[in-house]
């Protein structure tokens, strides 16, 4: 090979080495992200409890020396003037650093564990929100999990998470129990949908693209471990086309997952198809690593007797959901917690 051509043989490596980054940059990248999230957690932690620290001293401070909301402020005034860099020491951060403390200071000290995990903004909205330490450590533990913002907490909220979690009574299929005990506590009895706006008279394909402009919301939703593949999910078998409304894939459960979505109430035929569905998905779809597909008929109303019949002898992993498209009325959804608890304690 002559000197030209070397050349030109060693520009074309630098162009593709250029265009194509070695595989093992990305594990550098990895690195410094997973530096910059230790660092964020450690010093959102110092924060806390920093704050925590402040809140006590504030909060003895009112009970044996009478300090009062002029003094707190006194104080504010007198932090800005020492430490003027230091932001988020205003009288009324103050009142809430004491009314963190007081709220956990006689609490189960995992709350204030997880307190220490999510960010100040966060705990100010569930310390101020919520009103019993089961609602609160609720909030935390999702907070923890879901790595919720300021938004998707103040949602989870107002659609009264908490509440449909403890009242949650989904029905399932035989199947499913058997082979993911875990989607109990990953699928709901229903769904709260306000993102989606009024619908009615509209067909379920309008349903379907509004999902899809608001996916984000619609995984806020269901649950972060949701991951979405597609809309309209093409299936041949043999010289018949089909298509799944939306098809997702979950992580902890590690497995597709199909809804099927209904503007009608439900009816046991509906089943029939998603069973189908599953089963093309199980054959063509599924990785030899992945757990069976899942199916979830997301209807706008349901007889919970007539779903229980239909799915007792299902042989097929499904369950059978309802949706919502306004906020839950909290006061109804807590009547029925106090209801679901008395029983409990007549049953024992």
């Amino acid at each position: 090979m002559d000197k030209k051509s070397t050349m030109a043989s060693t520009k074309d490596i630098t162009n593709a080495s250029s265009n194509t980054p070695s595989p093992q940059f990305s594990e550098v990248v990895t690195m410094i992200q997973t530096a910059k999230q230790k660092v964020f957690a450690a010093v959102n932690t110092t924060l806390i409890d920093l704050y925590w620290q402040i809140g006590c001293f504030i909060s003895r401070q009112v009970e044996k020396s009478g300090w009062g909301k002029s003094v707190v402020e006194e104080l504010a005034d007198y932090i800005r003037t020492q430490e003027p860099n230091s932001e988020g020491f205003s009288k009324q951060n103050l009142w809430r650093m004491k009314q963190f403390y007081e709220t956990y200071k006689d609490a189960p000290e995992i709350l204030s564990t997880l307190a220490r995990e999510i960010s100040w903004t966060n705990n100010t909205i569930i310390f101020s929100s919520c009103k019993t330490a089961e609602e609160r450590e609720f909030y935390l533990r999702m907070c923890q999990r879901e790595r919720y913002s300021k938004r998707e907490l103040e949602r989870q909220i107002g659609s009264a998470l908490y509440e449909r979690y403890a009242t949650n009574q989904i029905k399932l299929s035989p199947l499913v129990r058997e082979i993911a005990p875990k989607a109990e506590h990953v699928f709901r009895d229903h769904y709260v949908m306000e993102f989606v706006g009024e619908q009615n008279g509209k067909p379920e394909n309008i349903l379907r693209k509004t999902l899809i402009a608001k996916m984000r919301d619609f995984i806020l939703e269901l649950g972060k471990d949701f991951i979405h593949i597609k809309d309209e999910y093409h299936l041949q078998v043999g010289n018949s086309d089909f298509r799944i409304d939306l098809l997702f894939y979950h992580r902890e459960l590690q497995c597709l997952v199909a809804f099927e979505l209904k503007t009608e109430k439900f009816k046991p035929e509906h089943l029939g198809q998603l069973n189908f569905y599953l089963e093309a998905l199980d054959r063509d779809v599924k990785k030899p690593f992945e757990n069976p597909s899942i199916g979830v008929l997301l209807c706008k109303s349901k007889d919970d007797e007539v779903v229980e019949y239909a799915l007792s002898r299902s042989l097929s992993p499904t369950m059978v959901a309802e949706y919502e498209l306004k906020l839950p009325n909290k006061a109804l959804l807590q009547r029925k917690m106090q209801e679901l608890a008395e029983l409990m304690d007549e049953q024992a």
